[in-house]
């Protein structure tokens, strides 16, 4: 309740209970009057009961006025009843006067502590003022009328001084009344807004703990996302709302809901950010499109053709860095209160921490699965070193001794084939451990090159000339579209690399199969092509055999191998600056490209 507002009701409760002081007063004048009253002078008797008529007349009016407690009637009571009470009690002063000493005009105290009830220090003090001369009147009237004695200023000096002391402690009594009551009901009002403001904030509060709740149900984005959209909708009510995330100046929709949810940036929409609301919310501010008939962003007219016309963007801050936009949109103009303007901005900063722990999440589970799928590896890895370091040196051992202990009864060729066997199978040996080396070396940095110039059209027909000696099941060509500039490399390390490749053709052919190895140069580089018609290799399997220990698993082609050649090949490929990519479909052979930079 407003201070205006007390201070009616104040003045209605004073005439409720004056009313009542006053019908007590009307019974105490008629017990007066009547019985202790004698002596009147000629009339005063008859204008004593006239003044007593008035007065129940007038009491019994005010009394009924005053239950009603019209406060936009009360100044006008109040007042009314003051004047009279005050004509009133002036009257029977009037009449009484006539006796000398009457205490009639003492009953004038009454009337200015009614005055100063109603009115607090100005009425309690000013009406004793204005009672001056009145007294001066009554004096002159009984001096006049009914003396000796004559007029004496003391009988009217003393009653003022009397009825001003009293008006002043009972208005200033009042006034402070009215300011203590003022201020309660201030604080009262402060205190109740503070409530209201608490509760607004519990309800801001627990709706965020719902959202971080729905947020947290899952630790897939898209889950996560849907199941925070279908809180938002109790919360701050849409037609239309999208997530979007910001990488590298590009934007993303992650999530949407409402109006043309599947045509208008549906999820998986990727713009650029320049020239978009985008720009705003990635500075950390929170945009309000109260109208967007206006448009001020490009996007907002696809928005206004769905009927969309106010809109609330809140950044997506993790921390003090803006990483996307919660997107708000509403069919009315101007439909966003400040609560939920600030709950968007609370709930911005949810969906952020939330995208941040899920991404932690997927980071730290793809870390465990490629930890897992590496271990695997070098599991798969040391069984298969085992294997195939036990098959050679088996052979080894077995020639070794059968040759010692069957010297003088084998012939020359017998001697001459387990000779042949060792040698094969020590330069298989060396050929696995040169491998484990080099990969050791190209993890650790120190995998060392001498680069010159090479002219890698010959060191193709070399390779490919290499590749035909000890074997004649698959025919291997060379391709060479002259003339090619030369290119700058480690000559042996790129042999090391069309060896592999080669090898890997051969191994991989059956028996009567062709191996196309050409050399051109495309583009400023010189690109060789290895193609064979093997069983080729699956998209899922391309990347896997370009890693460590990576073996494509072919259907009845199972082939000895370490896995580490192709990522020896590549690793060289990238030191030289270029490439080494492979394109096949199963049943299909495969093509191994090398790419070089020319010199």
């Amino acid at each position: 309740m407003r201070p205006n507002e007390n201070k009616l009701a104040r003045l209605v409760e004073t005439e409720r209970w004056v009313a009542w002081v006053r019908l007590g007063g009307v019974a105490f004048a008629i017990f007066e009057v009547g019985l202790f009253s004698v002596d009147y002078p000629p009339g005063y008797e008859s204008a004593a009961w006239t003044i007593t008529g008035l007065f129940t007349a007038g009491s019994i009016a005010l009394f009924v006025l005053a239950r009603r407690g019209s406060l936009r009637l009360a100044p006008t009571l109040s007042a009314a009843a003051l004047l009279f009470d005050t004509a009133i009690v002036s009257a029977y002063a009037i009449v009484y006067s006539y006796e000398y000493g009457s205490p009639t005009r003492w009953a004038l105290i009454v009337v200015v502590v009614e005055a100063g009830l109603r009115y607090g220090l100005v009425g309690g003090l000013g009406l004793p003022l204005l009672l001056v001369p009145f007294f001066v009147f009554i004096e002159w009237w009984r001096a006049h009328k009914f003396g000796p004695p004559g007029f004496r200023s003391d009988r009217v000096t003393f009653p003022v001084g009397i009825l001003a002391l009293t008006g002043t402690i009972i208005g200033r009594l009042v006034d402070r009344l009215d300011r203590e009551a003022a201020l309660a009901g201030s604080r009262a009002a402060e205190a109740e807004r503070l409530r209201d403001e608490l509760g607004r904030r519990v309800d801001l509060l627990e709706a965020a703990n719902r959202c971080a709740r729905a947020l947290g149900s899952s630790l897939e984005l898209e889950q996560a996302f849907g199941a925070f959209i279908r809180e938002l909708r109790g919360l701050v009510p849409f037609d239309r709302t999208t997530i979007v995330l910001v990488e590298n100046n590009h934007a993303e929709v992650m999530a949407t809901a409402g109006a043309g949810a599947d045509t208008v940036f549906p999820p998986g929409t990727v713009r650029g950010v320049e020239g978009s609301v985008l720009e705003e919310t990635m500075a950390g501010r929170t945009v309000v499109r109260r109208d967007m008939r206006d448009p001020a962003y490009p996007e907002e007219e696809a928005l206004l053709d769905l009927g969309l016309q106010s809109r609330l963007a809140a950044p997506l801050l993790l921390g003090a860095r803006p990483i996307g936009m919660l997107s708000i949109q509403r069919f009315a103009v101007d439909a966003f209160s400040p609560d939920e303007i600030e709950l968007s901005s609370l709930l911005g900063r949810l969906v952020a921490t939330a995208v941040q722990n899920i991404r932690s999440y997927e980071a730290e589970r793809a870390t465990v699965e490629e930890l897992r799928r590496l271990s695997a590896l070098r599991a798969d890895f040391v069984s298969l070193v085992s294997h195939e370091l036990r098959s050679p040196m088996a052979a080894v051992v077995g020639a070794a001794r059968t040759l010692q202990e069957r010297w003088r009864e084998l012939t020359p060729e017998h001697r001459q084939s387990f000779l042949e066997l060792i040698g094969s199978e020590t330069s298989r040996l060396a050929g696995l451990i040169a491998d484990v080396l080099d990969t050791s070396r190209i993890e650790a940095g120190t995998f060392s090159y001498a680069f010159s110039d090479v002219d890698l059209a010959r060191l193709v027909e070399e390779s490919v000339a290499a590749a035909t000696v000890g074997q004649d099941e698959v025919r291997v060509r060379a391709s060479v579209r002259r003339p090619m500039p030369s290119v700058r490399g480690d000559r042996e390390r790129l042999r090391q690399v069309l060896s592999n490749l080669i090898d890997n053709a051969v191994k991989y052919s059956s028996a009567g199969d062709d191996v196309e190895v050409s050399a051109a140069a495309e583009d400023g580089a010189v690109v060789v092509s290895v193609s064979d018609q093997g069983p080729g290799i699956s998209r899922e399997q391309q990347r896997l055999i370009f890693e460590k220990f990576g073996r494509a698993k072919v259907a009845g082609k199972a082939k000895p191998g370490t896995g580490l050649g192709l990522f020896i090949a590549r690793s060289i490929a990238e030191a030289h600056g270029g490439s080494l990519d492979v394109r096949s479909t199963p049943r299909r052979g495969a093509t191994f490209r090398l790419s070089l930079p020319l010199s």
